[in-house]
């Protein structure tokens, strides 16, 4: 017995013909518990007491990229704030580029509604030094350089989704301050970490989802540390459309965790099982827009797949690649070579090149993707048709699994 399953690709889908006893593997939808009187409790516990006498209020928000529906949001914080007797004139927001290029006002409009022209906007650049006030050194060797006028802020908020991340464990929350707002090889040296030099290969730990034993995630606790500035952290939990769900509030390193733990019980499957043959989806557009992007997916894929096994990810990438630098990591197929340039030089997309060739030297992967046949083969994967699918399914069929939104679900 068969059984149909869409699988998003772009903005269509492609139906798949699978045998009735394979896995089928899925997020659990959040459902949408937000309100205006909710929220405002839950925000106002965690302000300062004494906020009405505070004269620097800096906010901090994610870029265009990953966005939290700020336009429906960031008014509703407003509000609190000017109603705790903060005005106007005493708040500036930072947007949270990281390395990422800076936006267009017309982005930023579109991204932060009208307060973009009502409040002051900073758009960091983390390559100007003079910008950063120098704290310290972390016991991995991350040199830690803070932005002065952060630090000159009475309080400081965070307000972002939460997601897992590849290397970092999780994105968002303390992720806004640093890397967001740091400093490029303050940036380049936390995320080297993500290379064990002495294993000369990828840090077993630095996986989606984890924190424990992960050097990245230890290193970057040991920076959000070091300011001492007050917080309150606004983290976003989004559907996978991308709709905000929930919304909670926390001043320490534990509410952050609390959080996270939030995020798993949706987006983490909790099984040790992996499967010979597994067909994902990105989730579609924009997850698969590009294959900087698709790589979350793959990267999530790859975790439920045995060693030799193979993993078919439909990701239409329609604008190729996404990154300048990812592509000459491949020039020699080097896991080895690339990895000692990395350890180096750690740049941009270097650590997603080296996961990418990690996963093709384990398992076997395919992509039906709008990439072209020269990229897919230096990339290490192999281009198929959509009709070469349902063969590969006879194949293995005694032994698979299905992935309808593999950027969201994580092993």
């Amino acid at each position: 017995m068969l059984k149909s399953i869409e699988f998003k690709y772009g903005k269509g889908f492609y139906a798949i013909e699978v045998p009735e006893n394979a896995d089928i593997l899925s997020i659990r939808e959040p459902e949408f518990h937000i309100t205006l009187e909710k929220f405002a409790d839950d925000f106002s516990l965690h302000l300062p007491k004494n906020i009405s006498d505070y004269k620097a209020v800096s906010i901090v928000v994610a870029d265009k990229t990953r966005l939290c529906d700020y336009k429906t949001y960031l008014p509703w914080v407003l509000n609190i704030l000017h109603q705790k007797g903060i005005e106007n004139r005493h708040i500036q927001f930072f947007i949270a580029y990281g390395t990422h290029s800076r936006q267009s006002d017309e982005e930023s409009l579109t991204a932060y509604g009208d307060i973009y022209q009502k409040y002051r906007f900073i758009h960091p650049d983390c390559n100007d030094k003079s910008l950063f006030t120098y704290l310290g050194k972390t016991e991995r060797g991350t040199m830690v350089h803070v932005r002065k006028d952060i630090l000159e802020s009475d309080l400081i908020i965070t307000f972002g989704a939460l997601s897992h991340h590849y290397f970092a464990g999780y994105g968002g929350g303390r992720k806004l301050l640093f890397p967001g707002l740091g400093y490029k090889p303050d940036i380049y040296q936390n995320h080297s970490l993500f290379l064990d030099q002495e294993l000369k290969k990828l840090s077993p730990g630095c996986q989606p989802g984890n924190l424990e034993d992960n050097p990245l995630a230890e290193d970057l606790k040991q920076i959000d540390d070091m300011i001492e500035t007050q917080r309150v952290s606004i983290h976003g939990i989004l559907d996978s459309k991308g709709r905000v769900c929930r919304l909670t509030c926390g001043n320490t390193y534990d509410d952050f965790l609390r959080a996270c733990k939030g995020l798993d019980s949706f987006y983490k499957a909790g099984i040790k099982k992996q499967y010979e043959f597994v067909i994902a989806s990105c989730g579609g557009f924009p997850k698969d827009i590009n294959f900087i992007q698709a790589h979350k997916a793959i990267n999530n894929a790859a975790m439920f797949v045995k060693d030799k096994g193979s993993l078919i990810v439909l990701a239409e990438c329609i604008d190729g690649i996404g990154s300048d630098t990812f592509m000459e990591y491949f020039n020699n197929q080097d896991f080895a070579r690339a990895f000692d340039i990395l350890k180096t030089d750690y740049k941009g997309n270097g650590g997603t090149a080296l996961s990418m060739m990690a996963k093709t030297g384990r398992i076997n992967i395919f992509l039906k993707t709008a990439l072209d046949d020269k990229s897919c083969h230096k990339i290490g994967v192999t281009k198929i048709k959509i009709n070469i699918i349902q063969p590969l399914v006879k194949e293995f069929k005694k032994d698979m699994a299905c992935i309808e939104n593999a950027s969201l679900l994580i092993r």
